[in-house]
């Protein structure tokens, strides 16, 4: 492929075939420019999404026909040998998908996004759902705090801090759940407290929840360097806040 970098754009709406996306994932370990691209590409789709769907005048039927009518179809084009007939086979996805989209801006409407799939995050659903209940823990010295949202339909629960402090250097925050009759288990680390991390687990059943300063790698048992603890045995399973 010529310039793998052009791939971004289609992969970020999810219009590569398997044998691209698979070469553009490969690459995109490596290109941190790529990265940032599709990051921004997906942020604008997602954006869009958001956007409320408006039906189309009418008129957008005839408009486009009459349109397709009017243009000049090109000669077939030639194979090249620098692009065999395959490749030009597996970039059409691209095309059609590229096209719709550059239809959909250009008449100022977000009808139909058959290329997308739902982006929505995990911890996005938990934090949105009807029955999500959250308690807030305040961080020892008053360090920021930690807040915890469990949705008991969906099963789990989300941790996100706000202006809590990074830990020092080769140290990490980790995550515990309690389940009634046992001891606190590891629910996984939260490396960016700022941002929300899904526990790993049961959270329905869990009775508690706790955060530990660990190892970088995090720690079998929770060290005495607890800085916060959750008690989830209220009814709902937190103080009833959203």
């Amino acid at each position: 492929m010529s310039d793998i970098h052009a791939l971004s754009g289609a992969y970020a709406v999810d219009a590569l075939d398997d044998v691209d996306r698979a070469q553009f994932e490969r690459h995109l370990a490596e290109c941190a420019a790529c990265r940032a691209e599709v990051a921004s590409f997906r942020e604008t789709t997602a954006r869009l999404a958001e956007t409320e769907a408006s039906s189309p005048p009418a008129s957008l039927r005839e408009g486009v026909l009459s349109g397709i009518r009017q243009i000049r179809p090109l000669p077939p084009q030639q194979p090249s040998r620098e692009e065999p007939a395959g490749v030009r086979r597996r970039r059409l996805p691209q095309i059609l998908a590229a096209a719709a989209a550059v239809v959909l801006l250009a008449l100022g409407a977000v009808v139909w996004h058959p290329w997308q799939r739902d982006h929505t995050t995990l911890a996005d659903r938990i934090l949105h759902a009807r029955d999500a209940v959250s308690v807030t823990q305040q961080l020892p010295g008053g360090a920021g705090e930690i807040r915890l949202v469990r949705s008991a339909s969906l099963g789990r629960a989300v941790m996100v801090g706000d202006h809590v402090p990074d830990p020092s250097a080769g140290k990490t925050y980790q995550m515990w759940l309690q389940q009634p009759g046992q001891q606190m288990v590891s629910a996984g680390l939260m490396p960016d407290p700022d941002r929300p991390t899904v526990l790993s687990g049961d959270a329905a059943s869990a009775k508690a929840a706790a955060v530990s300063i660990e190892p970088a790698g995090g720690s079998d048992h929770p060290s005495t360097q607890v800085v916060a603890v959750f008690s989830l045995t209220s009814p709902g399973g937190g103080d009833g806040s959203r």
